[in-house]
């Protein structure tokens, strides 16, 4: 085990399933992570928290693979993935992502977005694909929305489409970018009740998240982030309850829990 920020017990880079390491990453001038790192346990939930512009979405883009590291190193399961020239399309068969904004394809049925990558990236047959979709969606309570198009669902049904796609693919990390920032209120709940059916499945799960309430309930850690750093890192018991770091109740006393 190493310590991050606090002494807060992180598991060492060896045994963890993701690990950055000391990663920086810019855009232009503007540096948005600084040196950053990190160890995640496999089946471990780690919520990333701060204001915006702290770093979240771009940790999770950077082990994604779609935004190239400037320094320090990104691992899966200890294998570093992050080194230029890595074809990311092994890497992203194990490593979901789902962001804010569904990214559903209009002109394709709901069956068809999730068994898309099924059949053209997996090789699998249709029928096959089409199992592992209509077994997502009747557990997620999807079922009878398989042949209809996205816009004729709402928001939050759209999110856990969109959610069903990347679990389709039976990734060992899901990365979570803000999935509730675009819904209504009263739509928020139907998808984080998706998030809580996954905990505990084994998935490994990386969350961006401003809903500090779900994050407390759902994390077995969280990293509250300031300035492309983590300036604390620790239970959510301990984080929300106690926080240490003078940003880390500045920020706390500005938002709602």
């Amino acid at each position: 085990m190493t310590a991050g920020p606090n002494n807060t017990a992180t598991p060492s880079a060896a045994a963890a399933k993701v690990s950055l390491r000391g990663v920086t990453k810019a855009f232009g001038n503007n540096v948005v992570l600084r040196d950053f790192s990190l160890d995640v346990s496999a089946g471990e939930v780690v919520s990333l928290i701060g204001a915006s512009g702290s770093g979240k979405t771009t940790v999770l883009r950077c082990i994604n693979l779609l935004e190239q590291i400037d320094d320090g190193a990104v691992l899966l399961d200890g294998d570093e993935i992050s080194s230029v020239g890595r074809d990311p399309n092994p890497v992203r068969r194990r490593v979901g992502i789902v962001f804010q904004s569904f990214n559903l394809f209009p002109h394709m049925s709901v069956a068809r977005n999730i068994t898309l990558a099924l059949t053209e990236v997996l090789g699998q047959t249709t029928d096959a694909a089409r199992d592992r979709a209509s077994e997502l969606l009747r557990r997620f309570g999807l079922s009878e929305k398989a042949d209809v198009y996205p816009d004729q669902l709402s928001g939050g049904q759209q999110q856990r489409v969109a959610i069903i796609r990347a679990l389709a693919m039976k990734p060992e990390v899901l990365l979570l970018d803000e999935i509730t920032s675009a819904l209504d209120p009263e739509l928020v709940g139907e998808v984080l009740d998706v998030v809580r059916e996954l905990k505990g499945s084994g998935i490994t799960m990386l969350i961006a998240t401003h809903e500090m309430a779900f994050a407390r309930e759902i994390s077995d850690r969280v990293c509250f982030l300031h300035g492309g750093t983590i300036a604390e890192v620790g239970a959510p018991s301990e984080l929300f309850g106690a926080p240490r770091d003078e940003r880390t109740k500045q920020f706390l006393r500005r938002v709602r829990m």
